[in-house]
């Protein structure tokens, strides 16, 4: 769930069951196979497919499922999968952006919808939320008081990255979407561990929540939707949101 901390949503994402972490290597085979099909089986050629490498990677997932996850995509009896952003409203307006890799539209748009309208949203039309968001690179590298945050924000500055922020235990290293795989391995040949390297829709506003019922049902929506195999990432404006 993005729209708030990024690092948090990470470390979430890690600190997941065994059963969660497998539905995560699901959700980011998803993305590989559908990134094989677009750019070819080489992520040096294919900076989608480095990308995703990396975030599978960041996510404990093993090098053995990886090479099969490409080698199955690369097949001519693969899954035929389509990514399919929609968006909505949550209680009180937050706004909602959610990104989807189906083999099954149908199952898909039905499951979408049926989650905002049980848990007081409503699915809006393409373009209804999204001006409200602008899309970035987010590379993060755990501060472990080892790595020089001059010397840091220096080679990030000099690779490409827009902007570089401290906080939350973390370094924080924002890039042009197109930019991100650059930077991401220029730091990584400059010997830095890098903890994640994604994409991120971050809002240009926020929405808070007081009436309890309001963030129930917004919490059980993005719990929904975030425990649906199809839904590979969802992004919000809800700026009070609670705690793991």
């Amino acid at each position: 769930m993005s729209g708030h901390s990024k690092w948090k949503n990470i470390m979430h994402k890690k600190e997941k069951t065994d059963a969660q972490r497998a539905k995560i290597f699901t959700k980011i085979g998803k993305e590989m196979a559908v990134a094989v099909k677009e750019g070819g089986p080489d992520p040096v050629a294919n900076s989608k497919l480095a990308a995703l490498i990396a975030k599978a990677k960041a996510n404990n997932v093993p090098n053995d499922n990886i090479d099969r996850i490409i080698k199955k995509a690369s097949s001519a009896d693969s899954a035929d999968y389509e990514e399919i952003v929609y968006e909505g409203y949550g209680p009180c307006g937050v706004a909602v952006i959610v990104e989807t890799t189906t083999d099954n539209r149908n199952r898909t748009a039905s499951d979408v919808r049926h989650y905002f309208d049980k848990f007081g949203g409503n699915l809006g039309t393409t373009g209804c939320v999204s001006f409200m968001f602008t899309e970035k690179g987010v590379i993060v590298i755990e501060n472990d008081g080892k790595v020089d945050e001059d010397v840091l924000m220096e080679d990030a500055l000099e690779a490409g990255a827009a902007d570089f922020a401290a906080e939350d235990g973390v370094f924080e290293i924002s890039t042009e979407p197109e930019d991100l795989e650059a930077v991401r391995a220029a730091l990584v040949d400059k010997g830095y561990a890098i903890a994640s390297a994604e994409t991120d829709k971050v809002p240009s506003s926020y929405v808070s929540l007081d009436n309890e019922d309001d963030i129930k049902h917004m919490s059980l929506l993005l719990e929904n939707l975030e425990d649906n195999d199809d839904v590979i990432e969802v992004y919000h404006n809800w700026e009070n949101m609670p705690e793991d």
